[in-house]
């Protein structure tokens, strides 16, 4: 019962609750101008309503005509405000399409309603947006020439600060081949290919003129065309006039999605600039920790070879005391009811010795001698450990110190386990250390 009574919290949580439109003027038929203008007046208020999302109330507000771009085809919604005719402004946080309608999230109602309207869509973050969708456009043209025909979108997410572009490819592109579709892309920025469009075309026409339709998109009899130089496709999204004003590209990274699927991550003119910016900076500061040498590659390889050699000889140096150690234990071992015990308390350790090392010196013991354990039981790094070891005669006898170390773990409020013949634990309460202790001692010896 308490767990459907969580999921129906859940579900109550995300569901959306939508009021009833308030009419103001009659019409269902929304005219969208933003192709040619950010900025419009004498618009008016078709209708209104309040929705409730995810606990969150909103207004959805519908003209009759608008500038405002609604979120569709992977291109986000337009942001930006709408003025009364009293001078009331308020902010619109977002547009959404929704049965043919161009939908705009306002922070607040407008005291008046009836009257025209000014909307004025947020004239700088769209023109980043417009770049970055057309960027994809020629990302898609660099990549169905440099990889092969076989690419096809699979999808996009463009918005004004970078976009993604997921497309049909079998394999991880190389950094040969990013380095290309980087250079293609720019080329064609160069190139400064102005925008061309035919926004009531047929679908035979768009065909004709050799345009790709986009991945996901639902189309109807007629079409909007968008072309750039080669670059022709189907879209009904938000362009630049000229690809010369998306500035630069570059690839932040590429990665598999799904099967067979790439994506691109991307970012177009100041955001580009600020990332290329960042990259030197680091190279920067690289170079600067290797006393600026010319060769910063090379030294970068150098120092992760020196610092595996170190590894290396760290972790044998560490293995040879390990020996030694485990052989000064062996010394310290005696007879507790017909086995060989060897006990190992805080203070027999070093200030430097972790529990990777007793693992090993234990390990030394168990290779050399025969019916013999080992049991410890010590703090580092501030928490409880505790260790034991058989040696493999006892575990043929049915020794399991696995299991046996449980039952002392819980005395430090931990758990652990391993194998039959050597196993650890950790616990959060080191006052029981002792007792722990005197377990391991007893379950090793009886």
């Amino acid at each position: 019962k308490e767990l459907q009574k969580q999921k129906d919290r859940a579900r109550n949580a995300i569901s959306n609750t939508f009021g009833d439109w308030t009419v103001y003027h009659d019409g269902e038929d929304v005219e969208f101008l933003g192709y040619d203008c950010t900025e419009i007046d004498g618009a008016l208020l078709l209708k209104q309503r309040t929705v409730v999302q995810k606990n969150k109330e909103m207004l959805q507000l519908v003209f009759d005509r608008t500038p405002f771009y609604g979120e569709m085809g992977g291109e986000v919604g337009d942001t930006g405000v709408i003025v009364s005719e009293d001078g009331e402004e308020i902010k619109i946080l977002n547009t959404v399409k929704e049965n043919n309608l161009t939908i705009h999230i306002a922070e607040r109602l407008p005291q008046n309603c009836a009257g025209a309207f000014v909307l004025r869509v947020d004239a700088t973050r769209r023109k980043k947006i417009a770049a970055n969708h057309s960027c994809t456009h020629l990302l898609d043209r660099a990549l169905r020439e440099i990889l092969g025909t076989h690419v096809e979108q699979k999808g996009s997410f463009v918005c004004d600060k970078n976009f993604r572009f997921d497309f049909s490819h079998f394999e991880k592109l190389s950094e040969e081949q990013i380095v290309a579709v980087e250079h293609r892309v720019n080329e064609l920025i160069r190139e400064n290919y102005q925008l061309e469009e035919k926004r009531d075309a047929t679908m035979e026409e768009a065909i004709g003129m050799g345009a790709i339709a986009l991945f996901g998109e639902k189309y109807g009899d007629r079409v909007r065309v968008v072309k750039f130089g080669p670059s022709v496709e189907l879209c009904g999204g938000c362009h630049t006039s000229a690809t010369g004003n998306i500035g630069l590209f570059k690839i932040v990274s590429e990665s598999a999605i799904a099967a067979g699927i790439r994506r691109i991550e991307a970012v177009t003119g100041e955001e580009a600039e600020t990332y290329v910016y960042g990259l030197q900076e680091l190279v920067k500061t690289a170079r600067s920790l290797f006393n600026n040498v010319p060769d910063l590659a090379g030294a970068i390889r150098h120092l992760i070879e020196d610092n595996a050699t170190y590894k290396k000889q760290a972790e044998e140096f560490a293995k040879q005391k390990a020996a030694e150690f485990a052989k000064l234990l062996a010394s310290r071992a005696r007879d507790v009811n017909g086995v060989k015990l060897i006990s190992v308390a805080g203070a027999d350790l070093t200030a430097d010795a972790d529990p990777t090392f007793l693992r090993n010196a234990a390990l030394a013991l168990q290779k050399e001698l025969q019916n013999t354990a080992l049991v410890a039981a010590f703090t580092y790094d501030g928490k409880p450990q505790l260790l034991l070891m058989y040696s493999d005669d006892l575990v043929a006898k049915g020794k399991n110190a696995g299991k046996d170390i449980r039952e002392a773990a819980k005395f430090i409020l931990g758990g652990g386990g391993g194998q039959p013949g050597l196993a650890s634990a950790g616990g959060k309460d080191a006052s029981g250390l002792d007792k722990a202790m005197e377990t391991l001692v007893s379950v090793a010896t009886s």
